[in-house]
């Protein structure tokens, strides 16, 4: 199938135009994303002054919170107003031929012009740039630190790593590895672990040089005073993220629990997210549309169905409901 939705997550205002949906009054569910249900839930309670410019200083001090949270020097942190702008500036900024692994995101096969696409066993091989997702998205394989390290050391060009959905098990990321000398750009979201997408915030971390350029080439105001607000008190909130990550593995596995009871074999270690392969996977799209609950096809694989983590037991028993109602 196509359609807004096959592109990325999301899309529900055309999902709520598109489909009918038969009980009055149903809220829709969003599983398409791979975003926490569980937001950090501070941002309310935060105050911004809107009359005025967004302060270098409090830039930089999200900056060092976010370091520290990520393991690595400040110098080497760039905020971006959302990690989609963020591979596409650090891709322009460092060109020359690539290859990128699939199944991934799609935005990285634009982040370098004629970037060629590859699998897992290619790239292991593969020289040149390369740029890969930790865990990858959507099938949510995850790839050991020190494997990614050795990757790093035996080839001559830049590793590009996606660490968009690393936070919730922090042994994976090469975050700390950055350094100057080093050719690995690493990147982070703030919206998908955290579970508010619309801050639009995310982080490249790069040698000294690249961090620098990048913040040249955003210029004086990059984020918006809310953006940083919310990013230092949430970056700074260790019982929060402690918490979160040991309850979103419980929560996996009783999706994952229910998705095997009702015949699925549910792929992926990212506790954010689920993979299922089925014999029409736009038809099961469209049926759980039709009852509220909206998940990620994928045009080119027409048996994948990328199903987010639901926000709860009454959100699991609807989609548990909307499965069996085949």
């Amino acid at each position: 199938m196509n359609g807004p939705w096959t592109w990325h997550g999301g899309g529900l205002a055309a999902a709520r135009q598109r489909f009918s949906v038969s009980a009055k009054g149903s809220d829709w569910i969003d599983l398409s994303t791979g975003i926490n249900p569980h937001p950090w839930p501070g941002a309310d309670a935060l105050v911004f002054d809107w009359q005025r410019l967004p302060d270098p200083q409090d830039l930089a001090r999200l900056e060092a919170v976010a370091a520290r949270y990520f393991g690595v020097d400040p110098r080497h942190v760039c905020a971006v107003p959302g990690t989609e702008l963020g591979l596409r500036l650090a891709g322009s900024l460092i060109g020359g031929p690539a290859c990128h692994v699939v199944p991934g995101y799609r935005t990285h096969g634009a982040m370098i012009a004629g970037s060629v696409a590859t699998g897992w066993a290619g790239a292991q091989n593969a020289d040149g740039n390369l740029i890969l997702a930790n865990p990858a998205n959507p099938d949510g394989r995850t790839i050991a630190a020190d494997t990614m390290l050795e990757l790093l050391d035996r080839r001559s060009g830049w590793l590009l790593v996606d660490e968009a959905f690393a936070d919730a098990d922090p042994a994976l990321s090469v975050a700390a590895s950055v350094a100057d000398g080093k050719r690995l750009i690493v990147f982070r979201s703030f919206g998908k672990f955290f579970g508010l997408a619309g801050v639009r915030l995310g982080f490249i971390l790069a040698p000294q040089a690249i961090a620098t350029t990048l913040r040249e080439r955003l210029g004086a105001w990059p984020l918006s005073a809310a953006a940083i607000a919310i990013g230092t008190a949430a970056y700074a909130d260790a019982g929060w993220i402690a918490t979160t990550r040991q309850c979103l593995p419980g929560d996996a596995a009783k999706l994952d629990t229910m998705l095997a009871r009702r015949g699925f074999r549910p792929a992926g270690a990212c506790p954010l997210f689920r993979l299922i392969e089925t014999g029409d996977a736009a038809a099961l799209f469209e049926r759980l549309a039709r009852q509220a609950i909206l998940t990620r096809p994928f045009e080119d694989q027409p048996r994948w169905l990328r199903i987010g983590l639901p926000g709860g037991a009454d959100a699991l028993a609807r989609l548990d409901a909307a499965l069996a109602d085949g």
